[in-house]
């Protein structure tokens, strides 16, 4: 777009001046922001809080020097543009120092030469990464109890969602009128008032309300009618994470006049504080999502969840730890606010991730137990099977089959595609009416200009008895999910199956010399496809769930550090929806909609972080994390090693064994993580040492963007403590050293490895007691037997005389004996 802008001359008189493209930029400046301040600036208090602590942003020396910021700002962009020339969108204060600005890309250029300026970066736009879990879970019976019952699940811990906003009339968010929620003082934030109605967004329940849109603004995307000026959900998504991780229990899930069961999130007792800066159309802007992080920080959320990624590297960052979306998180979590992000979509392929960081949780998805199966049967005596979360046609009863190409109006409605049943003018009802609608699954229903739920009201619209829809050729990558719908219906999948069924129909029906059909003879019944089917090879790592190795620079090096963290259920996910919504055509006006992606993981893994953080309130967000990875598991219900979904050579879904890469630590075990036994911490510190030993990080970039010098070091970027260990380039041997602290009662623990046969693996000492709050170091020391050209995995297991069972991935590449 072209910016036109108004500047003052001498004369005073006005001209117009044509800027070349105007963009918005994230601008950093030197200065520390209020989360580091330690003092040394004249007439300004320190405002720097120590690892995991809050910033009291009541205390004058804080509201004080956050004003001093945001006029330093203003200042420099007064003296370098004219007024009028340029437009300044956010002053971030709080976890990083800088702002954004709308400017030409001549002014970002001045900016960058300007003194006391640290890094001018063009802003990038990021994507959204898109019940019966709380059961799969176990939550019910065995973690709800130890909080006090479900109706205490999440106390007082806020949440809070950085996404599309929230839909506040929905069940799941409603105030209890019996024992309704007071106040909680620790959180801060407000609540804004719907511009249309007037109403506020808060209940009680929904604890704080903002949205975020003026870098989507500036960039000249940003629609009101649709995308609503306000914290309103005009997409879906932004209901369907809240309600995952903090919607209200046992609300009934009911479709087409069906009861899909009980709806619950993972923490039902939990505050909801939400942040909208992702909108249905073109997602959002870092700008505007940093904002939203800022504030949510600022107000006192305990847990963030963020179903948000890049759609691309940011162009100037080279390091992806380091930007300000990552050093705005690394801020959050020095300020005791635990991140949980998806891990992205890009399954089932390498390096897909788009989560990268130590200090957030990345989260992959799993498919749970649950499947939706339905069955065609056809009038020859065969069974096809497919996907339908529908109701059956008569029981005992067959119904004749009609093609739409061949129940058309005339021949000229050929160009509206009828075989894909979205328009029922163009069908001739009187030869539909009575019977089972066939219709062809085109490519518009891979692209959403077409959708099953339109199929289904075009058959209830004739008549129909039921409906079929046929897939006769699949895209790479086509990902096929039942839709519940009121009438009979059922999507053939299976090109081998669909194949059958269009060839019983062709020699079934009778046709005169032009191909019109003189009878229809082909018959058949459509199945219940309502009950699900309980599978005990769940969890498995679903084919979307993006994969590691992770990656350290946007040249795909890869990384010392093992991602993603944590995999949870994210596949066919029931949760609130939008009525606005139009994010799934399948559930336009609806009240709840069965979604997949890493989007649906990752509020699973931040409202079970609600739960530990309920009952262990003083731990810090790598202490939640850690409890997380070490309980987990990577054996699924049948005892059996966890499998992953891959393509075959066909593009088939198929089963193959699944590995760290896939599912980091394990599928999460939410009982045992409020009990892990150890806990392997780390705070501010241990972070920077990470990027400080990461090789390849220049340490003017890191002081960039954390305000700390380099004066730690940890020797190599693998002896970060987290709770797994990686070593991307292992030259015949290596030794990681690890700290583990007890948060249980004394207990002494027995340390046991195992490791691929390309790598031998040994933990000293082999033993070690630990009394309540001690910490302990250990080692693992990893030596080349063969150079295979691939990753050898493994774990360090430890076992402890009180039951505690603490695991940790490990992953190494042997590069030299």
């Amino acid at each position: 777009m072209v910016a036109v802008e108004f500047g003052c001359t001498v004369a005073v008189l006005f001209s117009l001046l044509i800027i070349g493209k105007a963009d918005v930029y994230i601008v950093t400046i030197e200065g520390e922001p209020i989360i580091s301040y330690q003092g040394g600036v004249d007439g300004f208090e320190a405002t720097a809080v120590e690892s995991d602590e809050k910033i009291d942003t009541t205390s004058e020396s804080v509201t004080s020097y956050a004003r001093h910021l945001e006029s330093k700002h203003d200042m420099l962009l007064g003296m370098l543009f004219e007024e009028g020339s340029y437009q300044k969108l956010y002053s971030y204060q709080h976890l990083i120092n800088g702002f954004a600005v709308h400017i030409s890309h001549e002014q970002a250029e001045t900016l960058m030469r300007a003194p006391g300026v640290k890094s001018v970066e063009r802003d990038w736009k990021v994507k959204r990464l898109t019940t019966h879990t709380p059961q799969f879970l176990g939550l019910p019976t065995g973690v709800w109890p130890t909080g006090g019952g479900f109706d205490r699940a999440g106390e007082d811990i806020v949440i809070g969602f950085v996404d599309s906003g929230i839909y506040p009339h929905h069940p799941s968010f409603a105030s209890p009128n019996i024992d309704p929620y007071g106040p909680v003082p620790k959180y801060r934030g407000k609540c804004e008032v719907d511009p249309d109605t007037k109403r506020n967004f808060c209940n009680g329940k929904i604890i704080g309300a903002h949205h975020f849109a003026k870098a989507a603004i500036a960039a000249g995307v940003f629609n009101p009618s649709i995308d609503f000026d306000s914290p309103m959900d005009g997409d879906g998504h932004g209901s369907h994470t809240a309600a995952i991780a903090a919607g209200n229990n046992g609300i009934p899930v009911r479709m087409r006049g069906h009861e899909f069961g009980k709806a619950s999130g993972m923490a039902p007792r939990a505050r909801i504080a939400v942040y909208k800066a992702l909108y249905r159309l073109f997602g959002g802007f870092v700008a505007d999502v940093v904002a939203a992080i800022d504030q949510a920080v600022y107000d006192g959320v305990d847990i963030l969840s963020l179903s948000v990624g890049p759609n691309s590297p940011p162009a100037t960052t080279k390091t992806t730890y380091l930007n300000p979306f990552d050093a705005t998180l690394l801020s959050a979590v020095k300020a005791g606010v635990f991140v949980a992000q998806a891990a992205g979509n890009g399954g089932p392929f390498p390096k897909t991730l788009v989560s990268y960081s130590p200090w957030i949780a990345s989260v992959a998805a799993a498919i749970d137990d649950r499947r939706y199966k339905n069955h065609l049967t056809l009038g020859n005596g065969k069974l096809l099977a497919g996907l339908g979360l529908s109701p059956s046609t008569h029981p005992n009863q067959t119904y004749t089959l009609v093609a739409a190409n061949d129940v058309l109006l005339d021949s000229s409605v050929v160009k509206y595609s009828p075989s894909d049943c979205q328009k029922p003018e163009v069908l001739n009802k009187n030869l539909v009416q009575g019977n089972i609608l066939l219709c062809g699954y085109s490519f518009n229903f891979v692209v959403g200009t077409a959708s099953i739920k339109k199929v289904s009201e075009t058959a209830k619209s004739l008549g129909a008895i039921g409906f079929v829809l046929v897939v006769e050729n699949v895209s790479p990558g086509t990902k096929f999910d039942p839709v519940p719908v009121g009438v009979p219906g059922i999507l053939i999948t299976d090109v081998e199956k669909s194949m059958d069924l269009i060839e019983y129909y062709n020699i079934s029906t009778v046709r005169d010399w032009t191909g019109r059909v003189k009878s229809f003879k082909a018959i058949g019944s459509i199945g219940n496809g309502l009950t699900p089917i309980l599978h005990k090879s769940a969890p498995q790592v679903a084919i979307f769930s993006a994969r590691g190795p992770n990656i350290k620079d946007f040249s795909y090096q890869e990384a010392d550090l093992l991602k993603p963290d944590i995999l949870a259920p994210g596949s066919l996910i029931w949760a609130a929806w939008s009525p606005n919504g139009t994010d799934e055509p399948d559930y336009v006006g609806e009240g709840f909609a069965m979604i997949s992606g890493t989007s649906m993981a990752a509020p699973h893994i931040a409202g079970i972080a609600a739960l530990i953080k309920q009952k262990h309130p003083h731990w810090s967000p790598a202490a939640i994390k850690s409890a997380l990875m070490t309980t987990s598991t990577t054996m699924d219900r049948a005892g059996r090693p966890l499998q992953a979904q891959q393509y075959s050579e066909t593009q088939a879904i198929k089963f193959v064994s699944a590995n760290p890469f896939d599912y980091g630590s394990g599928h999460v075990d939410p009982r045992a993580a409020l009990d892990p036994g150890l806990i392997f911490d780390a705070g501010y510190q241990d972070y920077l040492g990470f990027l400080c030993t990461t090789p390849g990080i220049n340490s003017n970039e890191i002081k960039k963007y954390t305000n700390s010098p380099c004066n730690y070091t940890m020797g190599r970027p693998s002896n970060f403590n987290s709770p797994s260990i990686t070593v991307a380039h292992l030259v015949k041997s290596q030794t990681v050293t690890r700290t583990v602290t007890n948060v249980a009662q004394e207990e002494t623990y027995v340390i046991t490895t195992r490791m691929a046969p390309a790598v031998a693996i040994e933990a000293s000492p082999r033993a070690m007691t630990l009394r309540p709050g001690a910490s302990r170091k250990f080692s693992v020391i990893l030596t080349v037997r063969s150079v295979t050209g691939s990753y050898s995995f493994g774990e360090v297991m430890m076992k402890g005389s009180r039951g505690h069972k603490v695991r940790i991935a490990v992953v190494a590449m042997g590069y030299q004996r």
